[in-house]
C-alpha cells in the first residue's frame, strides 16, 4: 500500500487488475467493505471506505463509468431549476461542493463554464431570474470556501447582441450571466477508481456479481464472475455497499427481499455540434414546456441536452430516437438565428438518470436526492442524488456502512469521512505544471496546445503521457479523424486507467465516440493496434475488438433513424 495518492500514481493496468482479484477471491481475506458498482458513487464510495483505514473492494460489471456517469451533461452545478421547487438544502450542499471540487478535490478536471440566460420581460423577469440567481450566489459562499466562480451579472440588449450573435437578434431583451462548472465524467470516475487503488482499494472493472453469500439473514459477501476469464468465485466482506444506479431494483432482487425503495430510469438524450455552428461566448440555458434545455461549450463542441422520459427497456444500451433528435433541434432553433439541422450533429448520446421513485410521479418530476437504506445485515443500498454530490453520497453509504461495523462489534470505531481534504491523482501540484506548460512544450518539442490538452486531462501526471511519448515519438500523432487526442493516451489507458476494451478507450476514456464526425470508426483499427501492443492482443482479437465497435457505431446510427424507444431499442441491440 503506498503512502500517498500524491507521492504515487500507480497504474490500473492488467496486472494490477490481475493482482487486486487475488485478493479479492482469497478465502482467507475478509475485506472490511466491498462495494458493487463502478460509476461516479461507487467508485467515490471505495475512496471514502479506504481513506478511512477500511480494507476496501470496488468491482464493476462492465467498465468504469459504462452507464450513467459517462453520459451525463457533465456539469458540476447546484441545479438552478430547483430554486424553483424551494429545494434550497440540495442546491445548497450541491453548490458547496462544487466549490470543493473546484478549487481542492479537482481542479484539473473540474473547470468553471459561463451560462447565459436570456430574458424576454425586460423588467419582471430580469427582476425575478436576478434574485434567483443571488441566491444561488450566496449559497456557493456558504460553505466556508471560496466558490471558485465569479458572481452573476446582467447583460443589455445590446451587449447580448454583441457576445452572443448567434442568436436570433430580436428574441430577448437582454439577459443574465452566471457561473457552474463543467467535467470530462467518465475520466472523472475513472481518476476516482484510480485513486482508490492508491490508498489501498483493490479495484477490478468486468467482475460481475451473480449472487450474494449470506449466513441466516446476514450478507457476508458476494458470488462474482470474472467476464475477461469467466472464472466464477467468492468474495467476502463484512459489509457490501451496492451503488449500482439504475440496476438497483436486479439487486434488491438477487437478495431476495422485498424491495426497500424504487429507482425509475430517466432516459436523456444529448446532441454534439461543431462550435462554430453558432457564436456565443457563454453556454445557454433555457427554458422549455417541462425542463430546462442546456446549450454546454465542451471544447471544440457545443452540448445541446436534455430530454427527460421514461426508459423501461434495455439499461445497459439506452437509445436516442429521431425523435429525441427533433424535440431537442426544434428547441434550440427557436433562439438561434441560423437554425441547427441533423446534418450537424457531429455525435448524440444517451444517458440514463436513477431517480427514486413513487409508483405514479412522472420522471421529470422525480426526486434528485438520494436514500441510504440497510435492508438486510451486511448490506448498504444508496440510490437517488447527482452527480455533483456523488462524494455526499459517498460518505453518506460508508457512514452507514461504519455504524453497522462498529454495532456488530467487527470493527473498533471507524474514522469519519475525509474526502474533502483528498485530492485526486493529478490534483497536487496541478497549477504549477499549467504555469510551465511552455517550458514543457519546448522540451518535449510538443506544440504548447498539446500540452495544455493533456495537462486538462491528466493534471500532474501529464508527464506520464509525456514519458510515453519521449520513448516512442510516433505516440506523438493523432488519431485519425480525431485531432484531440493522441495515440499516447490510448497506450495510457491500457496500461494506467484500467482500459481492457477497444470501447473503452474510444467511448469513455476519449470521448472520440461522441466527438468524431464518423463516430470514431477511422481511429478504430488504429487505436485497436496500439491497444494490442500494449495488453498483448493477437490479430484475431485485434480485428475482433474494432468489428465489435464498427458494429456498434452502425447499430447506434440505425437507432438514431427510428421514432420509438422500442424500435430504437430493438436496432441498438443488433450490435454484439
Amino acid at each position: 500500500m503506498s503512502v500517498g495518492a500524491a507521492a504515487s500514481a500507480p497504474k490500473l493496468g492488467p496486472a494490477e487488475r490481475a493482482a487486486a482479484i487475488e485478493v479479492l477471491r482469497d478465502p482467507d481475506h475478509e475485506l472490511d467493505v466491498l462495494v458493487v458498482g463502478g460509476g461516479i458513487t461507487g467508485t467515490g464510495a471505495a475512496l471514502d471506505a479506504v481513506t478511512r483505514g477500511l480494507s476496501t473492494g470496488l468491482i464493476e460489471a462492465r467498465d468504469w463509468a459504462s452507464g450513467t456517469s459517462s453520459r451525463s451533461s457533465k456539469l458540476v452545478h447546484g441545479g438552478i431549476r430547483y430554486l424553483e421547487q424551494l429545494n434550497f438544502s440540495l442546491v445548497r450542499e450541491a453548490l458547496i461542493e462544487r466549490g470543493l471540487l473546484l478549487q481542492r478535490i479537482a481542479p484539473h478536471l473540474v473547470r468553471p463554464v459561463r451560462f447565459l440566460y436570456p430574458v424576454t420581460a425586460p423588467v419582471i423577469e430580469r427582476a425575478y431570474v436576478g434574485a434567483g440567481m443571488m441566491l444561488y450566489d450566496l449559497f456557493a459562499r456558504t460553505g466556508g470556501r471560496k466558490p471558485g466562480v465569479p458572481w452573476h451579472r446582467h447583460l443589455s440588449r445590446r451587449r447580448l447582441v454583441r457576445e452572443a450573435p448567434g442568436l436570433r437578434p430580436r428574441a430577448f431583451r437582454g439577459g443574465l450571466v452566471y457561473s457552474d462548472a463543467q467535467l470530462d465524467d467518465a475520466r472523472y470516475v475513472a481518476t476516482l477508481a484510480r485513486t482508490a487503488a492508491a490508498y489501498g482499494a483493490h479495484v477490478a472493472s468486468r467482475v460481475r456479481v451473480e449472487g450474494f453469500l449470506k449466513v441466516g439473514e446476514r450478507v457476508v459477501g458476494v458470488t462474482a464472475r470474472d467476464l475477461m476469464s469467466d472464472e466464477t468465485f467468492e468474495i467476502r466482506a463484512k459489509q457490501v455497499v451496492n451503488a449500482t444506479g439504475v440496476w438497483t431494483s436486479e439487486v434488491q432482487e438477487m437478495v431476495g427481499e422485498r424491495a426497500t425503495f424504487h429507482v425509475r430510469a430517466s432516459k436523456g438524450i444529448h446532441l454534439v455540434v461543431p462550435r462554430d455552428r453558432f457564436r456565443s461566448k457563454y453556454g445557454l440555458l433555457l427554458r422549455t414546456e417541462k425542463s430546462v434545455l442546456f446549450v454546454i461549450p465542451w471544447g471544440r463542441h457545443w452540448l445541446i441536452g436534455t430530454t427527460d422520459t421514461e426508459w423501461e427497456l434495455d439499461r445497459a444500451h439506452p437509445a436516442a430516437t429521431a425523435a429525441d433528435i427533433d424535440y431537442l433541434l426544434q428547441h434550440v432553433n427557436r433562439v438561434l438565428r441560423t437554425p441547427l439541422t441533423r446534418e450537424d450533429v457531429e455525435g448524440v448520446y444517451a444517458g440514463l438518470r436513477p431517480l427514486l421513485a413513487g409508483e405514479s410521479e412522472e420522471t421529470s418530476k422525480l426526486s434528485r436526492e438520494h436514500l441510504v437504506a440497510q435492508p438486510v445485515p451486511g448490506l448498504v443500498m444508496i440510490a437517488g442524488g447527482k452527480l455533483t454530490t456523488y462524494r455526499v453520497m459517498a460518505k453518506d453509504a460508508i457512514d452507514a456502512a461504519a455504524a453497522a461495523l462498529e454495532a456488530a462489534g467487527l470493527s473498533v470505531r471507524v474514522p469519519a469521512s475525509i474526502t474533502e481534504d483528498v485530492p485526486l491523482l493529478g490534483a497536487e501540484g496541478f497549477r504549477a505544471v499549467w504555469n510551465r506548460r511552455a517550458r514543457i512544450a519546448r522540451a518535449f518539442g510538443v506544440h504548447p496546445g498539446r500540452i495544455e490538452h493533456l495537462i486538462g486531462r491528466y493534471g500532474a501526471l501529464a508527464h506520464e503521457v509525456l514519458d510515453l511519448i519521449r520513448a516512442r515519438p510516433e505516440l506523438a500523432e493523432p488519431l485519425p479523424g480525431a485531432d484531440d487526442y493522441l495515440g499516447a493516451e490510448v497506450v495510457y489507458a491500457a496500461t494506467h486507467e484500467g482500459a481492457l476494451h477497444l470501447d473503452d478507450v474510444l467511448a469513455r476514456r476519449t470521448r472520440i465516440s461522441i466527438e468524431a464526425w464518423d463516430r470514431g470508426v477511422a481511429a478504430a483499427p488504429v487505436a485497436a493496434e496500439l491497444m494490442a501492443g500494449a495488453l498483448g492482443w493477437d490479430a484475431a482479437r485485434t480485428r475482433e475488438e474494432t468489428a465489435k465497435y464498427l458494429a456498434r457505431v452502425e447499430a447506434e446510427r440505425a437507432s438514431q433513424q427510428e421514432l420509438t424507444d422500442e424500435a430504437a431499442d430493438r436496432v441498438r441491440l443488433r450490435a454484439p
